[in-house]
């Protein structure tokens, strides 16, 4: 997406991937997809790694970074000057889920959907890559629950279920309204902090 995005769109880019939260590694191969720049320079807790940029037919830069918790910072510049930003951190336990919808309102006669995405996270709202928490969902109001999924090839959980499990500490709720008004949705899991949104259907 991000490959694509970087070589086919003419609006600055910047993704580093893929997190920055190990329990089992020495060393950490992070790769950057950019454009509308020049090159791409990352830090680590405030140090400089270096710069890198593209060559050739190279459609991304790639550092072998020695772990160590705290921040990644990745920037990108363009004649000198910086263009985007992004910065990865370590996550610490897992205290809450969060949500995010793709649209705020909807038009319920068209039988349009709201994609909403899930995420456990720490107490700082960073996104714990390794969580495999079970979240469940209510649909109140003025639309119902669609179906769940969390891109887990694997799972043999139904789409139709009122909950999922969390895979790379993500999963998806999609959401169909059934009338104008106001739908609220919450995204619960034992032992940590609920989430609750609301959305528009018109």
């Amino acid at each position: 997406y991000y490959m694509y995005q970087s070589e086919w769109t003419d609006e600055p880019v910047l993704h580093v991937f893929p997190h920055w939260t190990w329990t089992d590694r020495e060393e950490v191969d992070i790769w950057a997809y950019y454009s509308q720049a020049d090159e791409v320079e990352l830090f680590l807790n405030g140090r400089s790694l270096g710069k890198a940029s593209k060559e050739g037919e190279e459609l991304h830069v790639m550092w072998r970074v020695p772990y160590e918790p705290g921040e990644l910072k990745a920037v990108s510049y363009r004649d000198g000057r910086e263009v985007l930003t992004q910065t990865l951190r370590t996550a610490g336990e897992a205290a809450a889920v969060g949500l995010v919808s793709d649209r705020e309102t909807l038009t319920f006669d068209d039988r349009e959907l709201a994609f909403i995405t899930v995420t456990i996270e720490d107490e700082h709202g960073t996104l714990l890559p390794d969580a495999d928490h079970t979240v469940t969902f209510t649909v109140e109001g003025a639309g119902r629950l669609k179906a769940v999924g969390n891109g887990n090839q694997t799972s043999h959980e139904s789409f139709l279920a009122d909950h999922r499990q969390a895979f790379h500490g993500k999963c998806l709720l999609i959401v169909e309204p059934t009338a104008a008004g106001t739908i609220q949705i919450t995204a619960s899991s034992p032992g940590l902090t609920s989430k609750t949104i609301q959305l528009t259907s018109r």
